[in-house]
C-alpha cells in the first residue's frame, strides 16, 4: 500500500465516523464527503477541500496519530426581511477523514481558510522522507 493510498478516504459501506478506529464525533444526521483533492510531492502532501459558506468559526480541522479529520458546522439563517427562492447549499455537515498511519508529522501542518476553499500542506514524517545516500 502506498502513502498516498493510505491518506485516503475509505471507500466502506461503515461511515468513517463509525470504524472503532477513528476519533469520536458527536453525530447530528447524515455526513456528506466534501470535494477534496490530495497530491502527494516529495517533502509532503497538498490537500484542498471546498467548504462553500464555511467560516473560521464553523470549521474543525484536526490531527491525531493516525488520523486527519476536517467536519464542517454550518446553519444558515435566512434573513428576517427576505425570502429565500433558491439555495445552492445545504445544512448537512461535512465530514473528511483521512487515515495516515503516522506517515505526516503533525507538529509542521500549515492550514488556510480562504473564499471556502480549505488548503492544508501535510509534511511527511522525517523516517518517511527520501534521502541521499552518498556511495562509496
Amino acid at each position: 500500500m502506498s502513502l498516498l493510498s493510505s491518506l485516503l478516504p475509505s471507500r466502506t459501506a461503515t461511515p468513517a465516523a463509525a470504524t472503532p478506529a477513528a476519533p469520536a464525533v458527536e453525530d447530528t444526521g447524515p455526513a456528506i464527503v466534501p470535494r477534496h483533492e490530495l497530491v502527494e510531492r516529495s517533502e509532503g502532501y497538498a490537500l484542498v477541500v471546498d467548504l462553500p459558506g464555511v467560516g473560521r468559526d464553523g470549521l474543525e480541522f484536526t490531527v491525531d496519530h493516525e488520523h486527519i479529520r476536517v467536519v464542517r458546522r454550518r446553519d444558515w439563517r435566512r434573513p428576517h426581511d427576505c425570502t429565500a427562492l433558491h439555495r445552492e447549499t445545504r445544512d448537512a455537515r461535512l465530514e473528511l477523514v483521512l487515515a495516515h498511519h503516522r506517515s505526516i508529522d503533525p507538529e509542521k501542518i500549515h492550514a488556510e481558510l480562504r473564499d471556502g476553499v480549505l488548503r492544508a500542506t501535510l509534511p511527511k514524517a522525517e523516517a518517511l522522507r527520501p534521502r541521499r545516500v552518498s556511495v562509496a
